[in-house]
């Protein structure tokens, strides 16, 4: 399971990476949407940097742990608003809905004191 959170965080952060990377494809000039865009790929890239720190560190670091949790669930609710309002298809909204619940779901576990 260990492992497991390792890989599911890791997705994450290159989920926001590709997400950053779509605004260079989808907006033509600097603008306050195409930043608050790229914002986006920012907080899934953040979200999947706590969700490391908690698999290394929250089990003595408990103030880790709750934000990685909360990070998490905040982004599962996130991810399926703006897939419904973006008109995502059903594959996009299985594949970043169930990456981010599936996280969520992860972090909830005991961890290993030792890592």
């Amino acid at each position: 399971m260990h492992r497991l959170y390792q890989v599911l965080a890791c997705l994450i952060i290159l989920l926001g990476l590709v997400h950053i990377s779509a605004t260079f494809a989808l907006f033509d000039a600097l603008t306050s949407r195409a930043v608050w865009f790229a914002s986006g790929g920012m907080a899934i890239i953040l979200t999947g940097v706590l969700n490391l720190l908690n698999r290394s560190y929250g089990a003595t670091a408990p103030g880790v742990r709750w934000a990685a949790i909360g990070a998490s669930a905040a982004m599962t609710v996130f991810a399926l608003l703006a897939g419904l309002v973006g008109a995502a298809s059903g594959a996009q909204l299985v594949l970043i809905v169930g990456l981010m619940a599936a996280t969520t779901l992860v972090s909830l576990r005991p961890l290993p004191v030792s890592v």
